[in-house]
């Protein structure tokens, strides 16, 4: 699966696969588009669109993934609550796309109330957490040379199972829905750490962190039939990028919709995030 090192590969070049960009092309191509590769001619940075829900998911994972940084011994001497509580005063107001003072404290509470739940239960959190290989803190692999396509993604937690010395993928669920059956996204995270660490993946599952669904393990993926889907997907994405053809089957479907307001200046500009993309906040982001 994993290419030998060729020093002709060039990463820049390169089409860049993760589960987010590939649900935007699943969803809709010209969110694909708006989302991952359209640039503002006035700031050469791509464009992002804050919502209370994005706000309080990078919040709960931030803090999440600060303590895979502590020895286990360590690791809740000191309550994640105050860690949340530094990461909220980041996001608080505007910048984190809360139209109120009321709208901020209810999800401020969502947060605060998923945080309580892993200090009372923190399950696979009080055991040795594995580091995935990476370039400036992103994981990724060279997926397929031939097509160049590179697979990223970061994931929320591997859990080291000594008895097996093998890993547990978990990825954290801050929002209301549950993943579907068909999802990319374990898959996607199998074949990360597969290729990104040594040890065997013999685990993956959800943790609901919103309903009472707590840990869920769901079954390890077919590898053949995952990598062969995600080729699939990522050569059609390749190939509307050399086309630069990124429709929206509806003109203008829930999806796209919001950032087809952000290029009509509908929206609020919030300022340039650490990833470098122009962030802007709209009051109502659903289709009309």
């Amino acid at each position: 699966m994993k290419p030998p090192d060729n020093p002709i590969r060039d990463k820049f070049k390169a089409v860049w696969l993760s589960h987010s960009s590939i649900s935007d092309f699943l969803k809709c191509p010209r969110l694909y588009y708006l989302h991952n590769v359209y640039k503002d001619k006035r700031t050469n940075h791509k464009i992002a669109i804050l919502s209370p829900p994005l706000t309080l998911g990078q919040v709960v994972h931030s803090v999440i993934e600060s303590l895979s940084e502590i020895p286990v011994e360590e690791r809740f001497h000191i309550s994640p609550l105050i860690k949340f509580e530094n990461e909220w005063k980041k996001v608080s107001g505007k910048i984190g796309g809360f139209e109120n003072s009321e709208q901020e404290q209810e999800y401020k509470q969502k947060g605060i109330d998923m945080i309580q739940k892993i200090i009372e239960d923190p399950k696979v959190l009080m055991n040795k957490a594995v580091k995935l290989r990476s370039d400036n803190g992103l994981p990724y692999f060279w997926f397929s040379e031939s097509e160049n396509l590179i697979l990223c993604g970061k994931v929320d937690w591997i859990e080291y199972l000594p008895k097996k010395d093998s890993v547990h993928i978990v990825d954290f669920k801050s929002g209301k829905y549950e993943e579907s059956d068909d999802s990319l996204q374990l898959p996607i995270y199998y074949l990360l750490a597969k290729n990104l660490q040594n040890r065997k993946v013999t685990k993956a599952s959800y943790w609901y962190l919103v309903n009472n669904k707590g840990l869920v393990e769901r079954p390890l993926p077919d590898e053949e039939k995952t990598v062969a889907q995600i080729l699939k997907i990522g050569m059609r994405m390749s190939l509307a990028r050399k086309l630069n053809h990124f429709k929206c089957e509806t003109n203008g479907c829930r999806h796209c919709y919001p950032y087809e307001r952000i290029l009509k200046n509908e929206g609020k500009w919030i300022g340039t995030d650490e990833y470098r993309r122009d962030v802007y906040m709209l009051e109502n982001a659903k289709p009309q």
